[in-house]
């Protein structure tokens, strides 16, 4: 009967466990999905200046080990932490119940050790864990960068600079990891002491009672059992504490994420950018913009005011530093700027949705960045819901077809990461079918043909005076013999528009900066 009783007691417990833990288990990775996705919502949303003062491996890292922190926290806190405490306590309040003067001793006892513990892994473990942590941070950033940066490495011969670079970072996170854990061992032994201490204060104590009388002997025996007990748990609880605060070092950058607020908000009564159908692209008008990066020493416009027609095709020109990349930057409001408005067809582009905007506006940069996926996702990211057939439409159109049908996968190819296995051209005449296929008002072209040779560069002209119809076209001009046919020119010097006009117009005037840039480039080709 016992037996049967036994055998009861182990199954029940059995399918106890296995049901706690499948609940948990589910429960556990739901939060985990949720610390990925939030995360990874929050960080695309974060403003243009802080991802370009950040390393993509290192936001990585943060995302992916906090992650696994969080399981760590939530593992020990619930899984060890707070058993602990309740059996801990229990054991006390039945001592203050069977033996009330041991009971009320121990309870001091066991507040103090916890107490301690909190405060070593507090103040003493958690700085060192978050020192290890920032630089275990930089080490996966240095991996990546150098990673992403691997042609350059292997073209330089610099295998063994970056063998030296990475291991200084490498090496530093190992001074760091050491000194964490040797802390947690030193912490570790003291807290053992200080237990030892207080055990064998309880354990004089009874043995004390025994002696004077006031104590029998089940009373004693009860206390000694109830001390290891209560002594094993403590020691649980110290070392809890500690994986508590390691945790929670790790986890800070995530929780960083989450109490960051976005840079570049859309206003509480932001509305959609509506631009009307059958218009011939969309008017732009800078007024009285002053815009400095958060990080400049100077301001990079002071009042700049000029208006673009709708389907005005415009191009800008200047020195490196002048403005140009700036100008498209705030069109697409990737910046906010400090002073006056920029408006699309009259909407003041800060009062209208970030996702509309940008949705009106196709960009084609003179380095084209790809996604790790095929050829025809990276074609059709510019409009998701598009067919295949309107993707093979874009591609010829870009003259892209001929290299991508002559691959064996053809339009399924993966492209590798950020477009590694095509060539510059190549990536570019992806890029320009992207636009096109986007179909957007706006159309901003960063030197688009500049990755091309000279047949393709033909060809490529031809189809963006296709795209350009009907569409506000602003280009930045590197070389000034691809825009000899722009309705306008800018020439920007030190964050001001010093001339427009058109070529023949620019040209004619034998002092204008547009003009001593176009002598230099033609003297180049000349040589």
């Amino acid at each position: 009967m016992a037996f049967s009783a036994l055998m009861a007691i182990q199954v029940t417990h059995s399918w106890c466990w296995a049901a706690a833990f499948w609940y948990w288990n589910k429960f556990a990775v739901r939060v985990l999905y949720r610390i990925l996705t939030d995360a990874m919502y929050k960080a695309q949303r974060f403003s243009t200046d802080w991802h370009v003062n950040s390393f993509a491996g290192a936001t990585v890292r943060k995302i992916t080990r906090g992650m696994w922190s969080f399981d760590m926290f939530e593992d020990t806190i619930f899984m060890g932490f707070f058993p602990s405490a309740i059996i801990g306590i229990g054991m006390v309040v039945m001592l203050i119940i069977q033996v009330p003067i041991v009971g009320w001793f121990a309870l001091p006892v066991v507040v103090t050790f916890v107490a301690v513990s909190i405060f070593l892994a507090v103040k003493i473990a958690r700085p060192k864990f978050q020192k290890s942590a920032e630089q275990d941070t930089l080490v996966g950033a240095t991996l990546a960068d150098i990673m992403t940066a691997i042609s350059t490495v292997k073209s330089f011969a610099g295998e063994r600079r970056e063998d030296a670079h990475f291991g200084g970072v490498a090496g530093e996170w190992r001074k760091r990891a050491e000194d964490a854990w040797l802390t947690m061992v030193v912490i570790d032994f003291l807290r053992t002491h200080i237990r030892i201490a207080l055990m064998t204060g309880m354990l004089l104590l009874v043995i004390w009672l025994w002696y004077k009388g006031e104590a029998t002997p089940g009373d004693v025996t009860l206390s000694i059992t109830a001390f290891f007990i209560i002594g094993g748990y403590l020691r649980d609880i110290g070392r809890q504490t500690t994986e508590l605060m390691k945790a929670a070092s790790e986890i800070s950058d995530v929780v960083g994420f989450w109490m960051r607020e976005d840079d570049i908000l859309d206003a509480p009564d932001a509305v959609p950018l509506k631009i009307a159908m059958g218009q011939k692209g969309a008017a732009i008008t800078f007024d009285q913009v002053g815009f400095r990066y958060k990080q400049g020493d100077r301001p990079i416009y002071q009042s700049l005011s000029v208006d673009i027609k709708a389907g005005e095709k415009v191009a800008l020109v200047g020195a490196s530093g002048s403005g140009k990349s700036t100008f498209v930057k705030l069109i697409q409001r990737l910046y906010d700027i400090q002073s006056g408005e920029i408006r699309i067809d009259g909407l003041n582009i800060a009062t209208v949705t970030q996702e509309s905007l940008r949705q009106a506006i196709a960009l084609v940069p003179q380095d084209p960045v790809l996604f790790h996926r095929s050829l025809a996702e990276n074609i059709a990211y510019g409009k998701p819901d598009t067919t295949i057939d309107q993707v093979r439409g874009a591609a010829r159109e870009a003259y892209a077809a001929e290299f991508i049908e002559g691959l064996s996968l053809g339009y399924q190819t993966l492209v590798g990461e950020r477009g590694v296995k095509l060539s510059g051209g190549e990536r570019q005449r992806v890029a320009i079918a992207r636009a096109l296929l986007a179909d957007c008002p706006i159309l901003i072209l960063d030197e688009a043909t500049s990755s091309l040779d000279s047949v393709s560069e033909y060809y490529i002209q031809k189809a963006l005076e296709r795209l350009m119809e009907g569409r506000t076209t602003i280009t930045i001009a590197h070389r000034l013999a691809t825009i000899q046919k722009a309705d306008r020119i800018l020439v920007f010097d030190r964050g001001a528009i010093v001339e427009q006009g058109t070529h023949t117009e620019l040209l004619a005037n034998p002092d204008s900066i547009y003009r001593r840039l176009y002598d230099i480039q033609a003297l180049d080709l000349v040589h």
